[in-house]
């Protein structure tokens, strides 16, 4: 089960109104909009799991906000799923070159759609090797360093937990699910269960002290880190 959150941004809205249908029946929260305007707006109030986005917008190309979403730092681990008309191969490739996670052609099968939507989802996050030092409250996360300090101090911590913080802090205000986490941690292997996860997280809570209140748990959904306490030097 799940309740993550997609954003569609589509012109017509019989395709809008088909692709939500779906969405919501796979268990998706879903927000709609026809116009690029309305979507930025939603975007300064909260961040999507996943994008769907036309290539074709009355008031701005889709592939110039798929560049300015991969040119932003709160917004550029944010999947992408081209939905677009548009079959020439010289926009696909460069919809793909500019980020974009998947590129699906109208007509499409709804069925098809949410099942590239799940699969893209449980891709490894991507992740922003530029950003090599996050500021979480009083946590200073060193990606280069693979160090992890509170107040000063460095903590101790395991690959797996460093990785663990890395991923949630990189994807500010997103619900992390365990399979998400999993997957970034040990990508296909079949032998780990979902309760190593909240393993982790209960010996990385421990390790961080008072300082663990960063990472929020989101009852039958997963983890996170609420994007109001990151700063991203």
């Amino acid at each position: 089960m799940t309740n993550q959150l997609i954003a569609v941004i589509d012109d017509e809205p019989d395709i809008l109104e088909l692709v939500s249908i779906h969405l919501k029946k796979a268990n998706f929260r879903v927000r709609e909009f026809t116009e690029a305007e309305p979507f930025y707006q939603f975007l300064a109030r909260e961040i999507p799991d996943l994008i769907i986005l036309d290539l074709m917008l009355p008031d701005i190309d889709g592939l110039q906000i798929c560049n300015y979403l991969r040119g932003n730092d709160r917004f550029a681990s944010i999947p992408i799923v081209m939905l677009t008309a548009k079959t020439e191969e010289i926009d696909k490739i460069i919809g793909l070159e500019l980020g974009a996670d998947d590129y699906v052609p109208k007509p499409f099968s709804p069925r098809e759609l949410v099942a590239r939507v799940r699969a893209v989802l449980r891709r490894p996050a991507r992740i922003d090797a530029a950003a090599q030092r996050i500021v979480v409250s009083d946590v200073v996360i060193d990606v280069d360093r693979r160090e992890v300090r509170v107040k000063g101090k460095t903590i101790d911590l395991t690959p797996s937990e460093f990785k663990i913080l890395h991923l949630l802090a990189m994807r500010q205000g997103r619900i992390q699910t365990r399979d998400q986490i999993l997957n970034f941690l040990w990508g296909d292997e079949k032998f780990v269960i979902d309760r190593t996860v909240d393993v982790h997280i209960r010996h990385l809570r421990e390790k961080l002290g008072e300082a663990s209140q960063i990472i929020k748990n989101v009852r039958g959904a997963g983890y996170r880190i609420d994007d109001e306490t990151v700063d991203i030097p």
